[in-house]
Order: C-alpha cells, then sequence, then structure tokens
C-alpha cells in the first residue's frame, strides 16, 4: 500500500529521498552512530534504479512541490560514480514522466571531505553545482576534530579534511555545517565555534549527541563554553551575517501542542542496498546498537501502510514523558525517534529518551545571554 496523504502532507513542501549508497567510511569516529559500518554493502545501480521506479510510480502518494534527493553513507564521496548515473537516471525517469518534481529537484550530499577535492569528485560539483546542496562534516579546531574524527590507526582526520573544507567555501555561498559535540570535547566547543566561523562557514549548527553519554557537570562545562562563544560573536558583529541555529531564538519556551511538529527522520524515506525502505536510515540495521531494523516496505512491494501507520501519529506530545510536556524550556530539544526505538524497553518508538535533558537546558540558558547580550547592546 501506499503512503497517506493526510496529517504531514499539509505541512510538508519538500521531501527527502536518501539512497544508503555504501555502509563504508574511511574514519572510524567515536561518536559515530552507524555502528554496523562495513565494506560488504554497496547499493548497485540496479536496485536504485528499482527504487526510483517504485517511487515515481506512486506519485500521487508524494504531493511535496519539492525532492531532495540525498544521498548518504557511509562516506557517499567513495560512490560518485554510482551517484552519478542515479542522478542521470531519475532524470531520465522525471522527463519521460513528465513527474511534477521535474525541475523542482534538488540534490544533497553530506561528506567526511576526505575525498572532496579528488578529480572525480570536483567533476561531479561542476555538472551539478547550481542543483547541489554539499556538507563537509568537520567538528571544528585541529583538536577537537582529531579527538573524534579519526582513521582506524587512531590518526586524526583534521589535515586533510582542511583542505576540502577550504577548497569548499570558494565554490559554494553560505556553506553550512553541523559540529557534533560529544561529552569528551565539550572543553574545545569555543575555540572550535570560532574557527568554523573563520573558516568561512555561513551556517552553523552545534549538535549534541542525542545517545546516553553525557557525564556529570558536562552540561556546565557546556554551558561555559556557548556563552564564550556568544560573546565572540556578538563582539564581531557575526550575529548580522552568519546563521548559529544553536542560538536560535525560539527555543527554549514551554511546551506548545499548537506549534508541534514531526520530529526529524519520521517521515523521510531511505532506501539501502538490500532494497529496503525506511523512513529514516537511523532505522537500518547498521545504525541501531541492539533492536532489529525498522522496515516500512521495499523496492518490490512498495510501502506498506500498516508498518508506516506509527509514523503517521508520532509527534512531540505521543512521545514525551509528563515531565517533557510541563519542562519550562520544551521547545528546541532535540530528540530521534529511532534513538527512542533502539534505547527502549519494549521496542517502541514512542518511549522517548530523555538522556539529552541537562544538556538542553545548559543550551537555553547560553541562547538566553545571548539575546539579552545583544539585545542590550542595541539598545
Amino acid at each position: 500500500m501506499g503512503i497517506p496523504t493526510t496529517h504531514y502532507h499539509f505541512v510538508m513542501k519538500t521531501r527527502t529521498i536518501t539512497f544508503i549508497v555504501t555502509k563504508d567510511c574511511q574514519l572510524l569516529c567515536k561518536y559515530c552512530y552507524l555502528v554496523g559500518k562495513n565494506s560488504n554493502e554497496r547499493m548497485s545501480l540496479s536496485i536504485a534504479k528499482q527504487a526510483v521506479d517504485r517511487i515515481l510510480s506512486i506519485e500521487d502518494k508524494f504531493l511535496e512541490e519539492k525532492v531532495v534527493w540525498d544521498f548518504i553513507g557511509g562516506e557517499p564521496l567513495l560512490e560518485i560514480e554510482l551517484i552519478e548515473k542515479i542522478i542521470g537516471y531519475i532524470e531520465y525517469k522525471l522527463q519521460e514522466l513528465k513527474h511534477h518534481w521535474l525541475n523542482n529537484s534538488s540534490i544533497r550530499i553530506t561528506t567526511n571531505g576526505l575525498l572532496y577535492c579528488s578529480e572525480k569528485v570536483q567533476r561531479f560539483i561542476s555538472k551539478y553545482h547550481d542543483i547541489l546542496d554539499i556538507s563537509i562534516s568537520i567538528d571544528g579546531n585541529k583538536t577537537k576534530q582529531d579527538l573524534n574524527r579519526i582513521f582506524p590507526n587512531g590518526k586524526g582526520s583534521y589535515d586533510l579534511v582542511l583542505k576540502g573544507v577550504r577548497k569548499w567555501v570558494m565554490q559554494f555561498e553560505n556553506v553550512a555545517t553541523k559540529m557534533v559535540i560529544s561529552s569528551e570535547d565539550l572543553p574545545y566547543v569555543y575555540e572550535s565555534g570560532v574557527h568554523l566561523l573563520e573558516l568561512g562557514v555561513s551556517r552553523l549548527d552545534m549538535n549534541l549527541v542525542v545517545e546516553d553519554v553525557w557525564r556529570d557537570g558536562d552540561d556546565k562545562i557546556l554551558e561555559e563554553q556557548l556563552v564564550r562563544f556568544a560573546d565572540y560573536v556578538i563582539e564581531h558583529n557575526l550575529h548580522q551575517d552568519r546563521k548559529l541555529f544553536i542560538f536560535e531564538e525560539c527555543i527554549g519556551k514551554p511546551f506548545n501542542p499548537s506549534f508541534e511538529s514531526s520530529p526529524c527522520g519520521s517521515m523521510m524515506l531511505s532506501v539501502d542496498s538490500s532494497g529496503s525502505f525506511y523512513t529514516c536510515l537511523r532505522f537500518a540495521g547498521y545504525s541501531l546498537r541492539s533492536k532489529k531494523p525498522r522496515f516500512i516496505g521495499n523496492i518490490k512491494d512498495g510501502i506498506n501502510y500498516n508498518l508506516l501507520r506509527p509514523y503517521c501519529i508520532l509527534d512531540e506530545l505521543s512521545q514525551s514523558p509528563y515531565k517533557c510536556l510541563k519542562c519550562d524550556v520544551a521547545t528546541g530539544c532535540r530528540w530521534c525517534p529511532a534513538e527512542n526505538y533502539d534505547s527502549s524497553l519494549t521496542s517502541t518508538v514512542f518511549e522517548r529518551s530523555t538522556a539529552i535533558c541537562k544538556m538542553h537546558k545548559a543550551r537555553v540558558r547560553a541562547k538566553n545571554y545571548y539575546w539579552y547580550k545583544l539585545n542590550r547592546n542595541r539598545n
């Protein structure tokens, strides 16, 4: 059965469709949620074509105005030639079907940056530049990057990734990246944030690891680091032309049902090398520590509505414990449906993990400091 057209199509204007083109990666990042990375599971062009055919055959179920064809791994640039062939097939089918996504498609790739400067990748970028959103994952300065984003032999990746980053910020306007923050690298958040802005990053997100890794006192360190970063941003007037999601003004307010939104990952669509469909790649087997993969269908039989049903009603209200709904700073607190599932006692997506609670509150305190100081300076 197809995807229902109710509930979320009224608010979603863009559909994201993710191809897990490989589960291999050159790096062995310490905090990576992809616990089952390997060099064996590579998507074939045949599987990719069948996935495209299946998706485009149910146009009436995908009513979004636009689509993002998302390619991820592992490290997706290991399969840049495959990606180019998949995109070529997508373009062919959109034209053949006169699909409403024709001329309304874009490409997104998230990479570790190690292959960014290679001839094959640069040729691809030149070909698709105008519809390509490519992001290089970098955690900050050399100390922070080399602490977690390492090769299997323990060597850091900063020096090699930096070459790609410098080229990337020259080739694209308003580049965006996400700094991942874990317990071990908290003391380097301020310096790393400054470093990324100095490199030319225009939009910077700082994502806290959602798994249960946080230690006593980590929230105090995070707050202190973010306050220092706020001072730097304001003193150098960087708030005028940089987008810093960590200080978003809308976060840190009481829960309001009228502003509910479907959580990240609950209404996307991902396909892996076996041709299995998931709402998000984090429900695939290589992303789960202790639970079985959570499929919603496959390229042969299509998308199963009964398997999709829980995600259609999944929102902040339905999955949150009472303390979250009564929290004075609930808005903006990150949660992941797949992490809820993986850490749950009952294999459900409705048992919300609250491991990040104290870290979110520290972020809110730093955000309040940022806006208080910024508004005071303006006045």
